[in-house]
């Protein structure tokens, strides 16, 4: 189910109108020379370790293609967003990287990209309403899936639990929503007693699970939508954290693996943002350079918990 906020998208649209009547500012002509490949790279919010890991990744890659990349942060503002896509359309971008706010509210920034037959790559998360040349994205409902075997393995196939949600709109929610969703069922002993969004933040995910606690002392097992929000719920559990309580993330972030090490968090499923990174900068090269590229790569998602940790917090 799409969560859709139409002030975002009218919001979006109304930033589009103003950046297509001044884009002008000649931001495009460099040498001359036309051989050089520009990429413009919009992350939703680089306040969010996962992401920043992105933009690793695809700048590490950037500079092993001999590509000139630029990264902007929409700082989770969707309309933002869409002027700074139409700054890169107006810069002349020869392919741009969309890492949508809202997946909704993308739509008007791709569609002007389209018009201005600028590639457009979605990264992680999917655009809604418009078409883009590739989306890269973990298995996002396969993780969710994975999420609600590892909770339910852990909790024995039965208990109450609570899910925190990730931020309303976006693809990503939707989909590991529903890979938890489809995924619990295995476990008629288990009942999901809240849910609640808390956007990906970890502050959010404090004062969340501290109002469910309160109204739920009995909860046995939580679902986190990210790290960010898992790490969050652990800090409001306290001690119960991993004991009385246990707790599932999604991202695999350096802190979110600590905490399996620490044992306050039971597993992880575990993202590979760097990779995603790269591999949207690969087909973002591959799409300036006129070559097919398939519609959409789904990026594997890997379980991480105390017996296995070590191979992630080792590699990459």
């Amino acid at each position: 189910m799409q969560f859709i906020k139409p002030a975002a998208v009218a919001a979006a649209g109304a930033v589009l109108a103003l950046g297509l009547t001044a884009c002008n500012n000649g931001g495009g002509s460099s040498s001359g020379g036309g051989g050089d490949i520009k990429i413009g790279l919009s992350v939703s919010t680089l306040n969010n370790p996962y992401f920043v890991q992105l933009r690793q990744g695809a700048e590490a890659e950037a500079k092993k293609e001999g590509v000139k990349i630029t990264t902007t942060d929409a700082q989770n503002d969707a309309s933002q967003q869409v002027n700074q896509v139409q700054n890169f359309v107006s810069q002349s971008m020869k392919a741009i990287i969309l890492n949508p706010v809202d997946s909704a509210a993308a739509a008007p920034a791709a569609k002007a990209a389209d018009r201005a037959k600028i590639p457009v790559v979605a990264a992680d998360r999917g655009v809604d309403g418009a078409t883009v040349t590739q989306t890269v994205a973990s298995d996002n409902v396969a993780g969710g899936k994975l999420a609600a075997q590892e909770l339910g393995k852990a909790l024995g196939g039965k208990g109450k639990v609570a899910v925190l949600q990730g931020t309303a709109g976006t693809s990503a929610a939707n989909d590991r929503q529903k890979g938890f969703e489809e995924g619990i069922k295995a476990f008629p002993g288990i009942q999901v007693v809240a849910q609640q969004p808390a956007d990906f933040d970890r502050t959010k995910g404090l004062d969340v699970m501290t109002n469910i606690v309160q109204a739920h002392s009995d909860i046995t097992g939580v679902f986190a939508a990210n790290d960010e929000m898992a790490l969050g719920a652990i800090k409001a559990l306290g001690a119960k954290a991993g004991k009385q309580v246990k707790v599932i993330g999604f991202d695999g972030t350096p802190d979110g693996l600590k905490a399996i090490q620490a044992g306050t968090l039971t597993a992880d499923v575990a993202q590979q943002p760097v990779l995603l990174g790269q591999m949207a900068v690969q087909a973002a090269v591959k799409a300036a350079k006129g070559d097919k590229i398939d519609a959409t790569v789904a990026v594997p998602v890997k379980v991480a918990t105390k017996d296995n940790v070590a191979q992630f917090t080792n590699g990459s």
